[in-house]
């Protein structure tokens, strides 16, 4: 059957005035207008595209990538509000519509939401939902401490950046573990930090506790070097000037730094940290 929403991959049937007619195997139909039609073709070739509703609700296929598909989350940006909705710009001529019920704050035109694209039962179409946590769960955990995992940046709060971890559980990034600009959309690697026995995931971006000496090291040494070999930081130096000179919190410089000097790679002085001419 034709999959509303994904990219699949269907022969073409026959050449006609509106455009190529495909078919999947069994047997259904749609139309690619003549706008998408490739300029060499031959009738039984196989073409990927994008099947969704037209202006009148009839499937249509199209040889454009859309910014979302089926049961994906994506950030979008407002094109038009009406009395039944808002309309998302999703890279189709059709716009991605909203309904007043699905949207977590008044959608406003030429404004941006973070979204999760579904197909509506009772319409059978496609729409779309800025209330993201309503397709997310985190009664059946696919994660686990310390491993890896993509993250989309959700809203701010007061502890920090909701988080959307796999597309499939939520999380929170707290204000102490971010060292990086971030804006809602975004989309990052993270690390597992921690699962509270409510369900609860903390996140951060650097790998956590020692597993991060290695890369926060490597770091701190390309940032020396990048320095003339010099930088003005100690380990009672403010956490905030940490921050925002190398992107890390003041504990882990401090374990970056214990392991430099470890490695005999640098001097501690009184006003920074120096790189050794000739490390052993």
């Amino acid at each position: 059957m034709l999959l509303l929403g994904e990219k699949q991959v269907l022969t073409i049937d026959r050449d006609t005035d509106p455009g190529l007619f495909l078919r999947d195997e069994e047997g259904n139909e749609v139309l690619l207008p003549n706008k998408y039609k490739p300029s060499e073709f031959e009738i039984g070739d196989s073409l990927e595209v994008f099947v969704y509703l037209d202006h009148e609700e009839r499937p249509v296929a199209t040889t454009l990538d859309p910014f979302v598909k089926l049961d994906e989350f994506a950030y979008l940006k407002c094109v038009e509000v009406s009395q039944i909705g808002a309309f998302l710009d999703w890279g189709l001529e059709k716009h991605l519509f909203v309904p007043f019920a699905e949207q977590a704050v008044k959608m406003k035109k030429g404004e941006y939401y973070l979204i999760f694209c579904y197909l509506d039962e009772m319409t059978d179409r496609l729409v779309a939902s800025s209330k993201v946590d309503n397709f997310l769960t985190n009664s059946e955990l696919t994660v686990a401490p310390f491993q890896e995992v993509d993250l989309i940046i959700g809203n701010r709060t007061h502890l920090g950046w909701n988080v959307i971890i796999n597309e499939l559980h939520k999380g929170l990034l707290y204000n102490d573990d971010v060292f990086q600009v971030l804006q809602t959309g975004d989309r990052v690697k993270g690390f597992i930090k921690k699962i509270r026995q409510d369900g609860k995931i903390d996140v951060v971006l650097q790998r956590p506790g020692y597993r991060s000496i290695e890369p926060n090291t490597e770091e701190l040494l390309t940032q020396l070097k990048l320095h003339g070999g010099f930088l003005a930081l100690t380990d009672k130096s403010d956490p905030e000037l940490i921050k925002r000179q190398l992107n890390m919190s003041k504990k882990s410089f401090k374990r970056a730094l214990g392991s430099l000097y470890k490695q005999r790679k640098v001097d501690i002085v009184e006003n920074g940290i120096r790189l050794k001419k000739n490390p052993s």
